[in-house]
């Protein structure tokens, strides 16, 4: 499957009906609790991640959250 992740066309190995959002984050290698997901303009509740299914063509904008001080 191939998706825009934040403006960069990726391929992920995932077939259609295991196309979770979720799924897909744990194989970019992204830490659920370090980030926010915006999926074609649209900000992706966390608690929704397990239940929202990427399509092929999806864009993904993906921001980290670093702490500091």
């Amino acid at each position: 499957m191939k998706i825009r992740v934040n403006g960069e066309e990726k391929r992920i190995e995932l077939d259609q009906e295991n196309a979770l959002l979720s799924t897909a984050l744990y194989h970019m290698g992204y830490k659920p609790n370090t980030i926010v997901v915006e999926l074609n303009n649209l900000i992706i509740n966390s608690m929704k991640w397990e239940k929202v299914k990427l399509k092929e063509g999806d864009n993904l904008e993906i921001v980290s959250i670093v702490g500091g001080g």
